[in-house]
């Protein structure tokens, strides 16, 4: 994960546009955007981080550094 390119994604794609690149990845299809990745494993992590802190910063009224930290907190917690 490679905060520099979710936040790229945040601050240059819509929902909608992430949330088709997503189910691009998943159908095996080549992706309609550039997203900077390794391989489309760490491809759908930026993306599916983008898309999180975009519902944040929409419906918790949040900017993107808060909801940064939220998804970090999340995501710490879950590998914990």
């Amino acid at each position: 994960m490679k905060i520099p390119v979710i936040k790229k994604l945040v601050e240059t794609q819509s929902i909608e546009t992430l949330l088709a690149a997503e189910a691009a990845i998943l159908e095996e299809q080549e992706l309609a955007i550039e997203v900077e990745g390794e391989d489309e494993g760490e491809q759908l992590t930026h993306i599916l981080a983008a898309v999180w802190i975009l519902n944040q910063m929409h419906h918790q009224h949040v900017d993107f550094k808060t909801a940064l930290r939220e998804y970090t907190q999340k995501v710490r917690t879950s590998i914990s």
